[in-house]
């Protein structure tokens, strides 16, 4: 079963040295979750200043600068994993480095029939 970890966090609490060493662990992590079958994607996201949010009510199409919700902690990226299961999914988000200083939010991915092959 695939598995969304999404990586929550106060986007300020991290420096320039610190966010790149973050980085660096977690590009082994991924390399280490390839090797053992698990890994099928990752990324950071820029900062929520550089968000666009975008609605379609009534027809018509609003766009707005910023992250959706203002929160306390925010969306700083995911790793897509594939997991035996939730107690497997939940190992492999504790390993992630942003566990450490923020939330990892583990959710199942539901799977859409006749989607394109990825």
């Amino acid at each position: 079963m695939r598995y969304m970890l999404l990586i929550y966090g106060d986007e300020t609490v991290l420096g320039e040295a610190e966010r790149d060493a973050c980085y660096q662990e977690s590009t082994r992590l991924a390399h280490a979750l390839n090797t053992e079958g698990h890994f099928l994607a990752t990324a950071p996201l820029h900062p929520t200043s550089t968000a666009t949010s975008v609605q379609l009510r009534g027809g018509k199409r609003i766009v707005t600068d910023g992250p959706f919700a203002e929160t306390r902690e925010q969306l700083g990226g995911y790793f897509l994993i594939e997991a035996a299961n939730l107690d497997e999914a939940i190992t492999i988000a504790s390993r992630i480095p942003g566990a450490k200083w923020g939330t990892v939010e583990v959710r199942p991915v539901f799977e859409l029939p006749n989607l394109p092959p990825q």
